[in-house]
């Protein structure tokens, strides 16, 4: 009897053991014991730990200049700005009340399948880092714990706070000193280069955007793709680069007076480095332009003012927007759904010899304005001197405006921006990370400074390569005494567009991002779906929606075919040869002429060393603070526009170009396949008037299509519709 005692008591007692299980079980199970954390209730907890530890670290100090490139885009919630989605789809009628079912459809389906920021996991629920297979008869179950994302936040200086802000968020790991082991994302604050020990992981920066993004190359990336495409490109207001443009840009002016006296336009002298709005000033004479050492005008961009910007409460302003480039290759591109509406702070009237040097009136900088006395810091979105673009919007709209065509204007300027600067960056990244090298991949985020004019039409003024991530501003305590204090505005977008910047580049999303891209999936489904386990979900709770829209290569169809210097860049890289160089030799050149069966009787290969040595000798001159030789994209552009214009002198530009590009591209791919066939037989082209063997600049100086038109200055463009 007592061995049967004995066992009958171990029996029940692991009985009792399996119903307590079971109950724990269930208990975790059950909704009610989810921790969810309200949206609402999370940004204000996250705003008052913002305010209590910058207040803790506030100090006084003299006042300085405020951080550079001051010039936000408020990153509302982008549930605000839903209706105000572009109208480039096909798709139409979609309301945010379905948008937002679909979300939730779609999270409820895949509830358990893939945990938060894309990790993807089989199991469907997770408890202390052990999985449990359902539907498995023996109940094995199998461990698997998620490996932490790992930040290096070194080099971010002025983006710290909010780039700390943004890691609390994702539950991810920062290493403010940096590691010896390789982190997943490295945080740079100025350069790809602020750190140049990187073999992987992903950067903040892509090489040679600082660079590309200077006035001068920036107009000068824009000015090509305004040869080819004019139409497509009229968005950027008509530009003379000084000191090298300064007798073309006088000659024009004083022809354009001679023939109406009554006309007085106003230009606007950005200094090429500048910065802040340092150095920015108004003319309205070539006579009138600030010279240093003596009579050398410093390197800067001239440009026509627009005289009829759109006012609010009689001031002007302009909007940053937050653009991430995700990649070159393949090209992506996400814009913020939300903006900064940034305004001057003393009423704008059209410029006059009066008032040419009233700053707060014509320049919208906020490092500017924010000395003017009557700048507001205020906390609400709608009001103040800097604002959220919405706002701005939904005021619009109230008075009949569409603002989705807005909004499609914008976000078909920025996509076009970035085609312009694709093709140098390529450059740039293959002479930092050239193939089969060790390196990181990269990603940025641009600021994007547009003014709408009064017919509401955006215009870009300029991109910067490091906007402010600043998430607080200086308050004047005492006379000469001030301390840092939280910026609710800029804290909402900012943070926003930083967490979600890395959510997107979390390196478990972008191979999950990869797996969609094969189907039916888009980027935002991914990130949609990316909470799946129990354990994440309260992560869920407390992150918004994506404030990053992905516009390219969503709208592949309406931009692609604007590509073509980026298809130049591509044989400009071919040919370079040695790895990591950005110019092209003479004997690169040459073997671009030659596989490419460009020469012949009229065009022989002394003609083409001619060429070579024209264009290199007088881009050197344009590009003073080039320390390397040879001959750098945009001359090679250059020289390709001069060979296409001579094989098809009947058609535009870009017909010639193109058909210029179909030969080479041939001939190249054939020679890429098989190197022991016969090269395919060159197609025969339309017999075209002999070209003479000797080249002088005149004759090789770019088809400037802007250039040679009359010049018409805004008073059109100005006009409200």
């Amino acid at each position: 009897m007592s061995d049967h005692y004995e066992r009958v008591k171990i029996e029940l007692q692991q009985m009792k053991a399996v119903e307590s299980e079971a109950a724990v079980d269930e208990e975790q199970l059950s909704p009610a014991s989810v921790s969810s954390v309200p949206a609402d209730a999370s940004f204000a907890a996250r705003r008052d730990l913002s305010r209590s530890s910058i207040n803790g670290r506030s100090r006084s100090k003299s006042r300085s200049k405020a951080d550079g490139h001051e010039r936000q885009v408020n990153g509302k919630l982008m549930s605000d700005l839903t209706p105000l989605k572009p109208d480039y789809s096909q798709e139409k009628g979609q309301s945010r009340a379905s948008n937002e079912q679909n979300i939730k459809g779609t999270l409820k389906l895949l509830k358990g399948k893939t945990p938060a920021n894309g990790h993807v996991e089989s199991c469907q629920r997770q408890t202390e880092g052990k999985c449990e297979h359902h539907g498995k008869e023996d109940g094995s179950k199998v461990a698997k714990k998620r490996r932490a994302v790992t930040v290096d936040t070194s080099k971010a200086k002025t983006s710290l706070e909010a780039l700390k802000m943004s890691i609390r968020q994702l539950k991810w790991k920062e290493f403010p000193i940096g590691r010896r082991a390789a982190c997943d994302i490295y945080w740079h604050g100025v350069s790809f280069h602020d750190n140049e020990n990187i073999v992987s992981g992903q950067v903040n920066k892509f090489p040679g955007m600082i660079e590309m993004l200077r006035k001068i190359n920036l107009s000068r990336a824009v000015r090509t793709m305004q040869e080819l495409f004019p139409e497509e490109y009229n968005f950027y207001p008509r530009s003379w680069i000084l000191p090298e443009e300064y007798q073309l840009f006088s000659t024009q002016i004083r022809l354009l007076k001679d023939n109406d006296s009554t006309l007085k336009p106003t230009f606007i002298v950005k200094p090429d480095s500048g910065s802040q709005g340092d150095g920015i000033y108004l003319i309205r004479d070539p006579a009138d332009l600030r010279a240093i050492s003596g009579s050398q005008i410093k390197q800067a961009v001239v440009q026509e003012y627009i005289q009829k910007p759109l006012l609010i409460d009689k001031l002007k302003f302009d909007i940053r927007l937050y653009v991430l480039v995700r990649s070159l290759e393949p090209l992506e591109i996400y814009i913020a759904k939300e903006g900064l509406s940034r305004f001057c702070t003393e009423p704008y009237q059209e410029p006059s010899q009066k008032n040419l040097s009233h700053v707060f009136m014509h320049l919208t900088n906020y490092s500017l304005n924010v000395h003017s006395g009557n700048f507001v810091h205020s906390d609400s979105c709608s009001t103040g001197s800097k604002r959220t673009f919405s706002s701005v919007l939904y005021r619009i709209a109230s008075k009949g405006v569409d603002i989705k065509k807005v909004w499609s204007d914008i976000i078909a300027l920025v996509i076009k921006t970035v085609i312009a600067l694709v093709p140098e960056l390529k450059v740039y990244y293959q002479a930092d990370i050239p193939p089969g090298k060790p390196g990181p991949t990269c990603f940025q985020i641009l600021g994007f400074d547009i003014l709408l004019m009064k017919n509401l039409k955006p215009v870009l003024l300029e991109v910067n390569a490091n906007p402010s991530m600043r998430i607080e501003h200086e308050q004047e305590v005492s006379p000469g005494v001030y301390e840092y204090v939280p910026s609710p505005v800029d804290e909402e977008v900012k943070v926003g567009v930083i967490r979600d910047t890395l959510r997107l580049m979390d390196p478990a999303q972008r191979k999950q991002h990869a797996t969609l891209n094969t189907g039916d999936g888009s980027p935002e489904d991914a990130i949609a779906v990316e909470t799946g386990s129990d354990e994440k979900e309260s992560l869920m709770d407390s992150l918004p929606t994506l404030c990053l829209k992905q516009v390219f290569p969503k709208y592949t169809k309406q931009f692609n075919n604007l590509r073509v210097a980026e298809r130049i860049a591509a044989i400009f890289i071919r040919f370079l040869g040695v790895k990591g160089t950005m110019r092209l030799g003479p004997t690169g050149f040459r073997t671009f002429i030659r596989n490419c069966k460009l020469s012949n009787s009229s065009f022989s290969m002394a003609s083409v060393d001619i060429l070579y040595i024209d264009i290199t000798r007088r881009w050197a001159g344009m590009l003073p603070d080039s320390r390397e030789a040879g001959m750098c994209l945009q001359a090679f552009i250059e020289a390709f526009f001069y060979l296409a214009a001579r094989r098809s002198k009947a058609v535009p530009l870009r017909e010639q170009v193109l058909l210029l590009l179909e030969v080479c591209e041939g001939a190249l791919e054939g020679q890429s396949h098989s190197h022991s066939e016969k090269p395919r037989p060159h197609r025969s082209q339309p017999t075209q008037a002999s070209a003479p063997n000797t080249f002088s600049s005149p004759a090789l100086t770019r088809r400037h299509h802007l250039r040679q038109q009359p010049m018409k200055l805004s008073a059109k463009a100005n006009t409200e519709n």
